[in-house]
């Protein structure tokens, strides 16, 4: 596995941390996760519960790791993940800055004893600056980013944003901090081995600095660079994309009587040659020529277009539509619930819906992606029971001895 050897010690809880610490830990590096005793990280009863009273996601969020229960608000607990980390590649944290400073775990605190400790820390703001000591949850930083702008209807007359913006229903921007804290904890281990290859006398370990709101605003294309040239503030498009034409869900027909609300089906036929077969197979050879040939002639008459493409799909059935595209050679998609993504054959053969164990039943959750060649990207185990590693880290890692352990969980200093 391209991590193997690495140790991530996950000091992090609900989302972007923790996300990170699934990357990282599926492709080899060894995690464990520090959840304070009896309640553990919040996720555990997050949205939809098992038998057991554990949620799923935290099942599939943290699996392969390690679960170590120490409470940090305790001295003596701190001393033991002084210790850990001492002993690790890689503090991986999402806490408000300046907590693990407090705590005596930062940086300064812990690089005299393990100079190449690497730092990957998660905030909604970054560990600088003057908004750097604000909370920030990802809703509020998809906002602080412009994200939350560009989603929703526009106003007919100005092109703003109509009313409340429409959120994606997950935590987006956790999530993609979360890919790009991983990405960041990469380059850190790389520029490691570089010092190290280099017969550098002090390898140091990097902070790897990741802003919900810079993670979101990496995903805003050319909204600055339009805005800074143009003076172009980009409002929301509902269900296109402003400037490329045409791209958008459109209706078909209830393929049964029972159906009382149209299927929405997705089309890019935005490529030029693309969008020249789209027309052909919609029998609308009048929208092919000079004045449709490249996007920006598409785009000056986008009404046209889109009426006419929804003309045509609302005449016929999903099914009819799809069967149509794939035979024209242009992009189309149903737009599916989670029921269908999961009895997909496309996902099937690609085995992107892993099963993995759980006691003595089995929960189904995404793969772990890019698939890499020669990595297998089946869970080893699913997101364990509080503490379940506990002991085993103590033991093995820190050399305690069984009435030591003993006596810090009589001290209700682990779990």
């Amino acid at each position: 596995m391209p991590l193997s050897g690495i140790r991530v010690l996950e000091l992090g809880q609900l989302i972007a941390g923790p996300f990170a610490g699934q990357l990282l830990g599926q492709f080899g590096a060894e995690v464990i996760k520090v959840e304070p005793p009896k309640i553990g990280d919040p996720l555990r009863v997050w949205r939809e519960l098992d038998v057991d009273g554990t949620s799923p996601w935290f099942r599939s969020i943290a699996r392969n790791k390690k679960s170590v229960a120490i409470d940090l608000r305790k001295p003596e607990g701190r001393q033991l993940v002084k210790k850990l980390a001492i002993k690790s590649d890689v503090i991986l944290e999402n806490f408000k800055p300046g907590t693990l400073e407090k705590w005596s775990l930062g940086p300064a605190d812990l690089h005299p004893h393990n100079p190449s400790l690497i730092f990957t820390r998660v905030s909604g703001y970054g560990q600088t600056g003057p908004w750097s000591q604000r909370p920030g949850y990802a809703s509020v930083c998809e906002a602080e980013s412009g994200f939350r702008y560009i989603n929703g209807y526009p106003d007919a007359q100005t092109g703003r944003l109509s009313g409340a913006p429409v959120r994606p229903n997950i935590s987006l921007g956790d999530s993609v901090a979360g890919l790009h804290a991983a990405f960041g904890t990469v380059l850190a281990l790389l520029s490691r081995q570089r010092q190290v290859a280099n017969g550098s006398s002090q390898v140091t370990g990097k902070t790897v600095d990741v802003s919900i709101v810079e993670s979101m605003l990496n995903l805003m294309e050319g909204i600055i660079p339009e805005y800074d040239r143009k003076g172009k503030i980009r409002g929301p498009s509902g269900s296109s994309v402003t400037g490329i034409v045409p791209t958008n869900a459109y209706p078909c027909r209830a393929d049964s009587l029972t159906q009382t609300t149209p299927e929405y089906i997705v089309i890019g036929g935005n490529g030029d040659t693309i969008y020249n077969r789209f027309m052909a197979a919609i029998d609308r050879p009048d929208l092919i020529g000079p004045d449709y040939k490249h996007n920006q002639h598409r785009v000056a008459r986008q009404e046209e277009i889109e009426l006419a493409i929804s003309a045509w799909t609302s005449q016929r059935t999903a099914d009819e539509v799809i069967d149509a595209m794939n035979k024209a050679g242009v992009p189309v998609g149903r737009v599916v619930t989670v029921k269908e993504v999961v009895e997909n054959e496309q996902v099937l053969s690609r085995g992107a819906v892993k099963d993995v164990p759980v006691k003595d039943w089995k929960v189904k959750m995404q793969g772990t992606f890019p698939v890499l060649e020669g990595v297998n990207s089946q869970p080893t185990w699913a997101g364990p029971d509080l503490g379940y590693h506990t002991d085993q880290v103590l033991s093995e890692d820190l050399n305690l001895t069984e009435e030591e352990i003993n006596q810090l969980r009589k001290d209700a200093i682990i779990g």
